[in-house]
């Protein structure tokens, strides 16, 4: 059983996020695209074909078809992470913020994001694998304004539905904006989650993604895919682009290569984590590398950008290239 502290907590996180009873009218089949109805414990898509279970008052709106997860494995496991995720509290959290700080542009870009939303009756924000808060999205959570709205691949105090997001369960322009930060790396098939987030985007709606461009593999059997700034861009090509750069520079990439460096040296993941935190002040050489240079090495890179019905043409993304290898 979870300790005080923490069910207050969760009870917290819960107040941040809409209701469930609330996002019934959008929550939509992810086979049909049909709404769906409440039965019992269940819900049922209108057609009645396909129904999804409950756990623990969570709904798993899963075509398991479709996904790396396995029904049997994720109702066994009570929807909980396929992956261990460690909690860090105390000094350990301390010392995680030490050597993987939030980022400046990650606040900057997120505020951004809010003030550009309609105040006006509150904006819908999705956060695609929002089992965890990332770093730098509170601000998120903390706006009276805004209805938020999370799901990941398992259940958690920080989500109302378990979902993949292939196959997003909700209705076609339902959201003014949708956040998916460290997660593109660990679907399968990218381009059709975009897709998706074009789907359930209103007309001009908004989008931020992070993304790692030269990150060991991390989550390990479900990790596939990296990109550089060019092909994250182009990832986005249905999308008008307000803003794209580095949201981790070569110092942070070389951070990461000398905490794999050592684990692998050493077979273990303790001396990957002194390695980090012995060099993690190499991550303040970062601001002062040219954006061209820090493209070309970057840890992770970023997109902010407005629904549009204008497609970017593959030989325009050529002259996007931003860095220093000429």
């Amino acid at each position: 059983m979870p300790a005080p502290e923490a069910i207050g907590a969760f009870a917290l996180v819960r107040k941040m996020l809409a209701q469930l009873c609330d996002l019934e009218s959008i929550l939509r089949c992810p086979v049909s695209l049909h709404p769906l109805v409440r039965d019992g414990d269940v819900l049922r898509s209108h057609a009645g074909a396909q129904c999804y279970p409950e756990v623990g008052g969570t709904p798993v709106l899963i075509d398991f078809r479709c996904s790396v997860r396995k029904r049997e494995e994720l109702l066994a496991q009570a929807a909980q992470s396929a992956i261990a995720r460690p909690s860090h509290r105390g000094v350990l959290h301390h010392v995680k913020r030490l050597v993987s700080p939030e980022k400046e542009s990650t606040r900057r870009n997120i505020d951004r994001l809010i003030h550009a939303l309609p105040r006006r009756g509150g904006a819908t924000v999705l956060v695609i694998g929002g089992g965890t808060i990332g770093q730098g999205l509170g601000a998120l959570y903390d706006d009276p304004d805004l209805r938020v709205i999370a799901f990941d691949l398992y259940a958690s105090p920080n989500v109302q539905f378990v979902a993949d997001a292939h196959q997003i369960p909700l209705a076609e322009s339902s959201c003014d904006a949708v956040v998916i930060q460290a997660v593109l790396e660990h679907v399968l098939e990218p381009q059709r989650v975009v897709q998706e987030i074009w789907r359930v985007l209103k007309p001009n709606g908004l989008v931020y993604a992070e993304t790692p461009f030269l990150q060991q593999v991390h989550e390990g059997a479900y990790d596939f895919t990296r990109f550089t700034e060019s092909g994250h861009r182009y990832l986005f090509k249905q999308f008008e682009m307000i803003d794209s750069g580095v949201s981790g520079g070569p110092g942070t990439q070389l951070i990461w290569s000398l905490d794999y460096f050592a684990r692998s040296l050493f077979r273990s993941r303790l001396a990957g984590k002194m390695c980090k935190l012995a060099f993690a002040w190499l991550r303040l050489f970062d601001q002062f590398i040219p954006p061209s240079y820090a493209s070309d090495a970057a840890s992770g890179v970023y997109f902010l950008g407005r629904r549009s019905l204008v497609t970017v043409d593959p030989d325009s993304i050529i002259d996007f290239y931003r860095g220093a290898h000429c």
